[in-house]
């Protein structure tokens, strides 16, 4: 597949991002508590082993330790900024310990059928070829292990998009993957009985400056190949603004982020590359708001 992200700009900007992301993670977070609730799919299972990839600072890695306090869990991540952020002394200071493990989503570390859950929370949209690194995700899966996982899907932030087009300025969007791709990938890494869902959710802001703050605390800037550096110039920003307050509502700025979830099991030893059928759910398209920059 033809490289379209810059691994530099992208760890780069995770690096910058660390030290703020926790006040720019309201999103991350609601995701993030709607993802968890999936785990009611392991019943009475408790996993022994369970991973958080992409993990940023830990949270969810830390809510795994706390719903599994025997079992091992590890935040992986790629960043070593965000790795240092884990408040494992703090917030964390009363929930059982997770170990950190600064290692690439597509090279994991760890042994072949050696993990019983995988977690992902909004990072696999940032790789551009999915089916090699799911492979690697069920090559350390035991059989019958879950992995769930969230990415963002290709409406996320269309009014930026539609808002910079205006303005004849190159489009600064990362391209997200559809609903049919994610489910495409997960076939083609030999899942089982994969179901996706989507939803979209709403971040309002009073200000275009408050989404573009936001967008660098969370480590969300452009980092295509062949971009601009930056979203661009004074000029060209104010002209993207501008293009933007047509959208505005109520007061407010509204940014349209869609979710995809995912889960899926991994095969028993000796199946098939493809079996089994995805499901993929008709979810209404009203929005649930998210209200950030209230002061």
């Amino acid at each position: 597949m033809t490289a379209i992200f810059d691994t530099r700009a992208q760890y780069r900007n995770c690096q910058r991002a660390a030290e703020g992301y926790g006040k720019a993670r309201a999103l991350q977070a609601e995701v993030q508590d709607r993802l968890l609730d999936s785990l009611s799919y392991l019943n009475d299972r408790k996993p022994a082993v369970a991973l958080d990839i992409g993990s940023g600072p830990g949270h969810a890695a830390a809510l795994l330790a706390s719903r599994w306090p025997r079992a091992r869990v590890f935040a992986v991540d790629w960043s070593q900024a965000m790795l240092a952020q884990a408040e494992t002394g703090r917030w964390w200071r009363r929930r059982p310990p997770f170990d950190r493990v600064c290692a690439d989503a597509g090279a994991l570390p760890f042994v072949e059928a050696s993990v019983d859950l995988i977690v992902s929370n909004l990072c696999l949209h940032a790789i551009a070829d999915l089916p090699p690194v799911l492979q690697g995700f069920r090559r350390v899966l035991r059989p019958g292990g879950l992995l769930l996982f969230s990415v963002l899907g290709p409406r996320t932030l269309h009014e930026l998009r539609d808002a910079f087009s205006q303005i004849a300025a190159d489009d600064p969007i990362h391209p997200f993957p559809s609903i049919q791709r994610v489910g495409d990938a997960l076939m083609a890494s030999g899942f089982r009985d994969p179901v996706l869902d989507r939803e979209p959710l709403t971040v309002t802001y009073r200000a275009f400056a408050d989404l573009l703050t936001d967008l660098r605390a969370s480590g969300g800037t452009n980092a295509l190949i062949g971009r601009r550096k930056g979203l661009g110039g004074r000029q060209r920003l104010a002209a993207a603004g501008h293009a933007y307050e047509a959208y505005r509502r109520d007061g407010v700025l509204p940014s349209t982020w869609e979710i995809i979830y995912a889960h899926a099991w991994a095969p028993e030893p000796g199946a098939p590359r493809q079996e089994g059928a995805v499901q993929i759910a008709s979810v209404p398209l009203d929005t649930i708001g998210i209200r950030r920059r209230r002061s």
